[in-house]
């Protein structure tokens, strides 16, 4: 083998050669990794959390695969059998709304296609567009086992939604019935509310005067309670008016009539003790059709319901003078009326946040809706036992809080859409689909093979598959917090629920990637950053290594470029002090390697001062690497490693070398010590910096001259060549 490198690296060659070499190798694949791995037993597995087909690789998804691709490399390179199973989802709305929107141009729509044909579609478009990320996935590094890549809407996923709706619905934990929801006017289906994206804006709060009753209607002289709200033209729908049972100032009128203002009916003053005596004047208005709290309330007291907004967002005839006007519309109507009327106390300055639709921003509507509903109750306990008892266990810990306050407060969980694209309710006669997450909160077990068989949604006897019995529970989940409660508390209780287990033991929270100043990224605001265009600028491990350096533990991170070039500078001094080290040993294996150095010690009296304290610094290198890549440290792990390879090896060690090699050969003394030094340090280096930049390494440990030796029914024999890959070499310990 040619000892050499080129003098300038160049990643697009570099990357795309090594890339291939790994595929060809077979090493992704846990069952295709070398004899060694299958005499251990102990494997190691982590299901990719699976991005929508819509999508293509953000900043988000990028560190995301650097991090679950840094602990999967670690893994196998300790010998681990290693399933890193990647994925995509569905994603009902998302895909549904890009396919529209396709449609849209070409001037027809999903009704004009009818329900079958718009569903050949959604496949048509999937087929073309889907895979687009898994292929970025693959241009950043990912050793992910492809040939096990799974798709939330695959024949056999189906069947494993199927199975579990069914035992749900025969427990009785899985029923029908009309609530308020929150209703998205565009997309014309329910969501639930982690689907919601709330943003802040600057509103009004209007204090309105409820007339109490009296034996006749002339307002003016009678006396009122004073009704704060941000949403006045709701009040065409109210059915009482609510105070906290404490509230002292109201204890006088609770059970009392007042006359609600423009619809001039009689409505009560009930007490209940969700009304936060401290928000505005202590007095709400209930309207039980248009607020999920208000028709808990309605239910609490069997109150009246009176739908006056419509699925389409415009009022309903049952708002009389409204009738047909947006809400919008309408708040401006009541208020003039209001204001004539003289019922309206005062009005102040009020932020509040909106709901938004998590897909196409529309503004949320809560309507009351026939709908499935999963009972939560037992569900949730069952999530709230396993991260108690620390079966599972959140890194950083903090974000345990976000997780049990959902969990504690949970309402049942809406599981029902009213769109085309996705797992069809499994009942005679329904033409709603399921919510998305519900399908993919069964991503760890279902992509491994759950049901084994069709037996299984029949309730009869059924053998695990391999794959589930290897590599289930899986080991981490690396994800966002902002679906803690999406999807992580999810799959906690579905993969007890089914599985008898936790469907992992770890739940690692990556950082969120904020712009410079510490904005939100997005791309339709033009303040995201592709990671892609970062890849074909500076290459997959400058950018991996840039992103590892900002994992620092902070929850966010303000991304600068600067980064990416210094991991950019970095590759290119790994590159130039491997080129100096394959020069000055050549072809020749120094005698360490030969003698099977990976288990032996250095002869000391060969050594000088230098030699030592190199080979000190590597021991402690590797020893603070190992523990910080085990506390998911990444970033003090990279810089660790940046340190020791850029100071400790390559400005002082490889400057002493120097001197010593000349000093060596101007005695005529043999120079195999240090040469032996030179290239064990390298090879270590490597082998720690693989996880974070593995092109870079795998390219230069095909150029090293080792040569280990093999034993063969107990005899020593050479073999020309070390293992095929980097990638499935001895991890330092």
């Amino acid at each position: 083998m040619e000892a050499k490198l080129a003098k300038i690296y160049e990643p697009v060659k570099v990357e795309s050669k090594v890339y291939q070499l790994w595929q060809k190798s077979g090493f992704f694949n846990p069952d295709k990794l070398p004899k060694a791995y299958h005499q251990k037993p102990k494997t190691y597995c982590i299901v990719i959390p699976p991005p929508n087909v819509t999508g293509e690789l953000h900043m988000g998804h990028a560190l995301n695969a650097v991090v679950q691709d840094i602990l999967i490399r670690k893994k196998r390179m300790e010998g681990l059998k290693i399933l890193w199973l990647p994925g995509t989802d569905h994603a009902g709305i998302a895909t549904q709304n890009v396919v529209e929107k396709m449609l849209k141009k070409e001037g027809q729509s999903r009704f004009n296609l009818g329900r079958e044909k718009f569903i050949e579609r959604v496949w048509q478009w999937r087929e073309k567009y889907g895979n687009i990320i898994l292929n970025q996935f693959k241009k950043i590094g990912a050793s992910c086992d492809w040939s096990r890549t799974r798709f939330t809407m695959d024949k056999d996923y189906a069947r494993a939604v199927k199975t579990a709706f069914l035992h749900y619905y025969k427990k009785g934990w899985i029923y029908r019935g009309e609530k308020v929801v929150n209703w998205c006017p565009r997309c014309q289906t329910s969501l639930s509310d982690l689907e919601l994206e709330y943003e802040e804006e600057k509103g009004k709060l209007w204090y309105i005067k409820y007339p109490l009753k009296s034996k006749t209607y002339n307002l003016k002289p009678m006396p009122y309670i004073s009704v704060a709200t941000t949403r006045p033209e709701t009040m065409l729908g109210d059915t009482a008016v609510a105070v906290n049972p404490r509230d002292k100032r109201y204890k006088n009128l609770i059970g009392k009539m007042t006359v609600l203002p423009i619809q001039n009916k009689e409505i009560p003053i009930i007490a209940d003790k969700a009304v936060d005596p401290k928000f505005g004047t202590g007095a709400v208005k209930v309207t039980p059709a248009h607020d999920i709290t208000d028709w808990e309330i309605k239910d609490r007291h069997g109150l009246e319901s009176i739908k006056i907004i419509a699925e389409d967002g415009k009022m309903t005839k049952e708002s009389k003078i409204c009738q047909g006007l947006t809400s919008l519309q309408c708040r401006e109507k009541v208020v003039e009326i209001l204001q004539k009327e003289n019922l309206i106390e005062k009005i102040e300055d009020y932020n509040y946040s909106l709901p938004y639709c998590y897909r196409c921003h529309s503004l949320i509507e809560p309507i009351p809706s026939k709908q499935w509903f999963l009972k939560m109750d037992i569900l949730a306990e069952k999530a709230i036992r396993a991260v108690k008892s620390g079966e599972v266990k959140f890194i950083p810990k903090s974000f345990e809080k976000i997780y049990f306050d959902w969990l504690k407060n949970v309402r049942d969980w809406c599981i029902s859409r009213q769109i085309w694209w996705g797992h069809k309710i499994p009942l005679k006669g329904q033409t709603d689909v399921l919510d998305t997450w519900f399908s993919s909160a069964l991503w760890p077990f279902a992509t491994l093979g759950w049901p084994a068989s069709a037996k299984a949604a029949a309730g009869k006897p059924q053998k695990t598959s391999s794959d589930l019995d290897r590599f289930y529970p899986t080991d981490v989940l690396s994800t966002a917090r902002d679906i803690i409660n999406l999807w992580v508390a999810r799959m906690i209780f579905s993969g007890i629920e089914f599985t008898g287990k936790v469907p992992f033991h770890t739940v690692y929270i990556h950082p969120t990637v904020l712009t410079k100043e510490g904005k939100r990224m997005s791309k339709s605001l033009g303040t995201g950053v592709e990671p892609v265009s970062l890849i074909e600028k500076y290459g997959a491990d400058a950018t991996r290594f840039g992103i590892s350096w900002q994992l620092m533990g902070g929850q966010d991170i303000h991304f600068v470029e600067d980064n990416i070039v210094m991991g950019k500078k970095f590759c290119n001094k790994i590159w130039n002090a491997s080129r100096f080290v394959l020069l000055q040993i050549g072809n020749s294996t120094p005698h360490f390697f030969k003698s099977g150095g990976r288990n032996s010690k250095f002869n000391v009296k060969n050594l000088t001062v230098a030699d030592k304290k190199i080979l000190k610094a590597s021991e402690r290198t590797t020893k603070s690497i190992n523990q910080d890549l085990d506390n998911f440290q990444f970033g003090r792990a990279a810089h660790t490693i940046y340190d020791f390879f850029w100071h400790d090896f390559c400005d002082v060690y490889i400057e002493k070398a120097k001197d010593q090699l000349a000093q060596r050969i101007h005695r005529g003394e043999k120079i195999t010590p240090t040469n032996e030094i030179l290239l064990y340090v390298l090879l270590t280096s490597l082998k720690l910096l693989h996880p974070f930049i593995p092109f870079i390494t795998e390219e230069i440990y095909q150029k090293l001259p080792i040569y280990p030796p093999k034993f063969s029914k107990g005899k020593l024999r050479r073999v020309k060549n070390k293992k095929k890959c980097l990638m499935v070499e001895n991890w330092p310990q």
